[in-house]
């Protein structure tokens, strides 16, 4: 099942998905500018394979729910995030306001 919602941040919206796999779920939040995500994330694939694409990502680890993935603090970012002024262990929801 997929799961798709508009989330407000700070009188922005974004857009949570959440996809149910089996013994696992999928979650993201994402703008038109760049996303966090569960887990699931590979940011060294970002960041080495695709750096030309120039994707702006955090990861956040241990979360099941959008919620916790809003609140959580981000466990690893790509270099395209940290020219943003993002941070490994900022909060995931703070990390979006700076993706506006």
């Amino acid at each position: 099942m997929v799961t798709i919602t508009p989330v407000e941040i700070g009188g922005h919206t974004f857009i949570a998905t959440t996809v149910k796999l089996p013994k696992t779920t999928l979650l993201t939040v994402s703008n038109d500018k760049g996303y966090i995500m569960c887990g699931a994330l590979d940011v060294s694939l970002l960041n080495n394979n695709l750096k030309d694409r120039k994707i702006i990502a955090g990861r956040a680890v241990g979360v099941k729910t959008i919620d916790e993935l809003l609140n959580a603090p981000l466990e690893s970012i790509t270099w395209e995030a940290e020219n943003l002024g993002i941070q490994v262990g900022m909060i995931g929801k703070d990390a979006l306001l700076k993706m506006i």
